[in-house]
């Protein structure tokens, strides 16, 4: 079962102001990105649904994390319906995060009080969403759905809305700068900082400096 409550998971959004996306087969590599992320001060993790046998991938990061980094939020992503969901719940998922807005996902998550954070594209899929409970709502694909444009709109008629962009967010001060000052409650950030380069030469040293000035620069932006 999570370890944290969907509250505590929010909350750490709002906090470190970014989640890193990231999947791969090897549970070895994985922890390697994971120990880097959480060096440089990483909170939140979103492992992909991605492959087969994701999930015992996902169930032995959860065993490390839980020894290794014990204030990591470890969820997963790209999950679209009740069955995954609850595979993800059973093997410890803290937090459920979808590229959809699906109503089943919703009841499984509620009914363990797993953070759930559904993909929407409109404002009327965000209304419903919250109307099911969903604390954090992700914006994906969030370039083509409007970039910080469309987050600004949003929080106009909707300030009490908490909103997780994915899809185009790149760790760059302009970049990051845009989307907090729209309103993001987070950014989700995979290929744009967890590269296949760096992690084909198994740099990891680079990673987390590059994670480190990612998150420095997003608490300088906010500031401001």
């Amino acid at each position: 079962m999570a370890k944290f409550s969907r509250i505590e998971v929010a909350l750490k959004m709002a906090e470190t102001g970014m989640v890193p996306v990231f999947y791969h087969a090897d549970p070895e590599v994985c922890q390697h990105v994971l120990q880097a992320c959480y060096r440089a001060g990483v909170r939140v993790f979103e492992f992909t649904n991605r492959g087969d046998f994701a999930h015992e991938t996902f169930a032995q990061l959860v065993r490390h994390a839980r020894t290794n980094f014990p204030e990591l939020m470890l969820g997963v992503g790209s999950v679209v319906d009740a069955a995954t969901a609850a595979l993800y719940i059973q093997c410890g998922a803290d937090f459920i995060v979808s590229p959809v807005l699906k109503e089943d996902v919703a009841i499984v998550c509620n009914r363990r009080k797993v953070m759930w954070a559904p993909g929407c594209g409109s404002l009327t899929e965000i209304s419903r969403a919250e109307e099911l409970g969903a604390e954090v709502i992700k914006i994906f694909p969030a370039m083509q759905v409007g970039g910080p444009d469309f987050i600004a709109a949003i929080k106009g008629p909707c300030p009490w809305t908490s909103i997780m962009p994915t899809g185009g967010v790149e760790p760059k001060e302009e970049n990051l700068r845009a989307w907090f000052a729209a309103g993001a409650h987070c950014v989700g950030m995979g290929s744009q900082l967890l590269s296949k380069n760096l992690i084909a030469s198994q740099n990891y040293d680079k990673l987390e400096e590059l994670t480190r000035t990612a998150l420095e620069t997003i608490k300088r932006v906010r500031t401001k």
